[in-house]
């Protein structure tokens, strides 16, 4: 038996990594807690937007823009860390491989140490007898085509003699009890990334981790009035989680402590009464 590492916290566990995290548009959105997380624990990140998908929705997009929100991260990175930020439209093929160039190039390097593919598009589909064919591409082309696509972009770059790579995906527990019935292009498309965490996982065994988390219902601005408190009140402690509370779980999937963990869909719904 090999000697044991001792059981020592580093208290920047990713200093010198490299971290690309997509969708991190919004102050209040899961993409920049996790970006925010991943600086604070020392990583040099990249920070991903498409303001004109957060400008379509009811919340509209971030009114601090993209430089305000990098600054925010700065704020919490170390000294020697990079921060830098980009758009990308993710429906065209080529763009998942063109954005991880672009964030390997800005980040100082030709590789990248972890990939968090939090990007998705939402709404625009309903239940099943309302979609249609346009409908169901639009949602695959994003949230699950693109995701593909960037984790084979990300796999093939350089990566140094003992580092392994780290990628997480984000599901919204399509594969739970109950699913999303009025949601159905979303779910799908979604579902079927759950569906390939492990077969991800395996490909890319022992050079990368694949994991996703399903963070349960997020209290990014979605929902307000009536149906925030009945959404609310599903959960036993009475509230929704916050984005720091995926971020956390996210983030430490990256980390060296997680290094068994592969092929997992990761549940995190503080005991959300579906």
């Amino acid at each position: 038996m090999s000697a044991q590492p001792p059981p020592y916290r580093d208290p920047l566990p990713l200093r010198g990594r490299t971290a690309l995290v997509t969708g991190a548009a919004r102050r209040a959105g899961i993409g920049h807690a996790v970006a925010r997380r991943l600086a604070a624990y020392g990583a040099s990140v990249y920070a991903h937007h498409h303001r004109p998908h957060d400008s379509a929705q009811p919340w509209g997009s971030d009114p601090e823009g993209p430089e305000a929100l990098a600054d925010d991260l700065r704020r919490y990175a170390a000294p020697e860390a990079t921060v830098a930020h980009g758009p990308g439209d993710l429906t065209a093929p080529g763009a998942p491989a063109r954005l991880i160039g672009e964030a390997a190039e800005a980040l100082g390097g030709d590789g990248l140490d972890i990939l968090v593919a939090n990007h998705a598009l939402s709404g625009g589909d309903g239940p099943l007898d309302a979609v249609d064919a346009d409908m169901l591409d639009a949602h695959w082309a994003v949230n699950t085509r693109s995701v593909i696509l960037l984790i084979q972009a990300f796999a093939r770059l350089p990566r140094p003699e003992g580092v392994t790579g780290r990628v997480v995906m984000m599901t919204s527990g399509q594969d739970v009890r109950g699913g999303m019935p009025d949601e159905i292009c979303y779910a799908l498309a979604k579902g079927a990334l759950a569906s390939s965490v492990r077969t991800l996982a395996t490909a890319l065994a022992p050079r990368i981790t694949v994991n996703a988390v399903n963070p349960g219902p997020v209290d990014t601005g979605y929902l307000t009035g009536e149906e925030h408190a009945a959404v609310a009140a599903l959960f036993p402690g009475g509230r929704w989680a916050a984005p720091d509370d995926a971020a956390r779980l996210v983030s430490w999937l990256t980390t060296d402590e997680a290094a068994w963990i592969t092929g997992e869909v990761v549940n995190s719904e503080n005991g959300f009464g579906r």
